[in-house]
């Protein structure tokens, strides 16, 4: 697939423009800061472009202005004390020593992380990233069912990855859903909003009056559960995106 990419200001706001051959442009602003990305066509002009971002402004302030507004988690340091979440509910940590292998485990509010006394940040995070990820994974399989009955679509494949910019994502032509890890810390229901969305679009591929009709039909209060979701305490991201292989034809009936 051809690809340009270069950049232009509108109105004091600099925006990548990411020319591809795509049929019409799609406009984006990204977390945390409120980055503005133009996926456009490769044979649209630049004045066609000028006029439609301009059109687009109000839209992008707001935007910007709702993630400035966002909290955002500190840097983590996995002492105790500090503060944790999983789907939705908050637990404190709580650090102890062992001799054994490494583990976290929850107990009422509290999360507990055992570990041998010289283990660094790194190895805490990575401890952290794993516990999420197989949190996630216990879950998924029933939360997929649910949908996928409802869409009335059937996944081939899904994965679980750490992405900055999207709560989830799919391949329309391969039936496949990724989500992002940091959907472990969300309520469920948040979760489910994001499922049924990517699946909503196994149908229709992009956010056109079929898909909303299909979203509202299916899951009539969606507005509000992207707008929880959107409105939540970001996570630090200081990281890449590697795929996970381990839910890879989940569903398999």
């Amino acid at each position: 697939m051809n690809t340009r990419i270069n950049q232009i200001i509108i109105s004091n706001q600099k925006i990548d423009v990411i020319r591809k051959d795509i049929k019409n442009i799609r406009l984006s602003v990204f977390p945390p800061y409120g980055k503005i990305c133009a996926f456009v066509p490769l044979d649209t002009s630049n004045d066609h472009l000028r006029i439609f971002l301009i059109s687009k402004t109000s839209w992008i302030y707001k935007q910007k202005q709702q993630f400035s507004k966002q909290k955002r988690q500190k840097k983590l340091k996995y002492k105790n004390e500090e503060i944790h979440y999983l789907f939705g509910k908050k637990y404190k940590l709580k650090q102890k020593k062992t001799i054994s292998n490494p583990k976290i485990t929850i107990y009422k509010n509290t999360i507990n992380l055992f570990s041998k006394p010289k283990i660094t940040v790194e190895e805490k995070q990575k401890l952290f990233e794993d516990f999420y990820r197989n949190e996630f994974e216990k879950i998924l399989p029933r939360y997929i069912e649910k949908w996928q009955k409802k869409v009335g679509v059937k996944v081939n494949e899904i994965k679980i990855r750490k992405m900055k910019t999207k709560w989830g994502t799919c391949n329309n032509d391969m039936k496949r859903i990724w989500l992002n890890l940091e959907l472990a810390k969300k309520p469920l229901h948040c979760i489910e909003y994001v499922i049924t969305h990517e699946l909503v679009h196994l149908v229709e591929r992009n956010h056109t009056e079929k898909f909303l009709k299909i979203l509202d039909k299916i899951y009539p209060k969606w507005e509000l559960s992207k707008e929880e979701l959107n409105q939540g305490i970001l996570g630090y991201f200081e990281w890449g995106c590697k795929s996970n292989n381990k839910l890879k034809n989940l569903i398999k009936n």
